[in-house]
């Protein structure tokens, strides 16, 4: 399996409009983030895991030509938006695309993209079919993938699992049951917003104490805001087998 950050960064995306913050300002690559998602090639399959604002731009910069599948995480904007985009990949690959979610993201996609859902449709929209994912395994092209329902505050958020990999973005609980479903992976991608305490995110501090508790043997933690400092200041504060990702990194399990 190899695995590209296509985005590491929070909502707001780094830098952030307007801030004169030395992140903000900053000239080293790994602190430009553009807004959270990943892409995994596995069995010979190519899956998108959220397609944000910046879906476009990303598909571009890693050159990813082909696409099997978009499976979503949640329905927050900076996670969806970028959906229109997957028409080139209907127009290439001469089929609809599928996504996965649960019903409240199929619902607000619906809602949000209602043109690609019209009766009369205009030519040349995006082409989707919606598949509803509920918290148990599921096959995607033949891939097994296990759900990890997470709480992003009172918004429950999907994390996954395929093989020894899982990534959980947007969180700040695991309940008990779904910490067991992580137990055992080789790696794990989680989110750190920042080093402060924030209402519906994990910060640095928490991140890391979660990868301790579940004995995950390497991390790489995503949807950092300008909050969390300089990349290379981070780096040197964090514990062995724990890395900030960033935006292009791969990595192959």
């Amino acid at each position: 399996m190899k695995v590209t950050f296509l985005g590491t960064g929070t909502s707001q995306g780094v830098p952030v409009i307007a801030c004169d913050c030395e992140v903000c300002q900053s000239l080293d690559y790994r602190d430009k983030r553009t807004r959270t998602s990943i892409h995994i090639e596995v069995g010979g399959k190519s899956i998108v895991f959220d397609t944000g604002p910046d879906f476009r731009e990303q598909m571009l910069r890693e050159r990813i030509n082909h696409l099997d599948a978009v499976i979503y995480t949640h329905e927050h904007k900076d996670h969806t938006a970028g959906l229109d985009d997957v028409r080139s990949y209907n127009f290439k690959q001469e089929m609809d695309m599928p996504v996965y979610g649960r019903k409240q993201v199929l619902e607000q996609i619906q809602r949000e993209f209602a043109y690609i859902f019209a009766v009369n449709k205009y030519p040349g929209i995006p082409k989707v079919k919606l598949h509803e994912i509920e918290n148990k395994a599921f096959q995607v092209e033949g891939i097994h993938i296990q759900p990890i329902n997470v709480m992003h505050y009172k918004l429950p958020v999907f994390g996954y699992r395929i093989n020894d990999f899982t990534y959980i973005t947007d969180v700040n609980h695991i309940p008990d049951e779904e910490k067991e479903k992580i137990r055992g992976s080789k790696v794990l991608v989680l989110s750190a917003l920042q080093k402060n305490s924030h209402l519906s995110h994990f910060n640095l501090e928490q991140a890391i104490a979660m990868v301790r508790e579940l004995e995950i043997p390497q991390a790489y933690f995503i949807h950092m805001g300008h909050r969390i400092g300089l990349h290379r200041d981070i780096e040197e504060e964090l514990p062995e087998g724990m890395e900030l990702a960033y935006d292009g990194l791969q990595i192959e399990l």
